[in-house]
């Protein structure tokens, strides 16, 4: 199968390690400082998850790189069909794989990809907040 690098640790770890193949590797805890260069090197990330807004899929975005995440909370804000990433609707191995199946059918331009993250920019929002702010105070 496909590489498949996991970050971050949990209860769970010790058995997932137990039923993982050949082709998987822990990382453990990533600190801030890894993530970059490994988001680079990957070639999608996974973000199986539920979250209101999680910021790593917006991270490997901006490596230019596609999302495969579950279609629910802040995912579905972030990343666009097709375009920046693929979807699965079940939180299940099979919905996974079919998401996997059809990601690897998909060309995605990394530059495209790039230029969508760049919504997220802290430095981006806090500009255009303050000039909402700013004409809403004029009137």
């Amino acid at each position: 199968g496909l590489p498949l690098w996991i970050g971050g640790d949990g209860r769970d770890r010790a058995r997932l390690e137990a039923m993982a193949g050949p082709n998987v590797r822990f990382l453990g805890y990533v600190p801030d400082e890894d993530l970059a260069p490994l988001m680079a090197g990957c070639r999608a990330f996974v973000f199986p998850g539920l979250e209101d807004f999680g910021l790593t899929p917006v991270q490997a975005m901006a490596a230019g790189r596609p999302v495969i995440a579950y279609a629910g909370g802040g995912a579905l804000d972030s990343v666009v069909e097709g375009v920046t990433g693929r979807f699965f609707y079940e939180q299940t191995p099979e919905s996974l794989a079919t998401a996997i199946r059809e990601w690897d059918e998909t060309s995605f331009d990394p530059e495209a990809i790039r230029t969508h993250a760049l919504q997220f920019d802290s430095g981006l929002f806090k500009a255009r907040f303050q000039a909402f702010v700013q004409e809403q105070v004029r009137g």
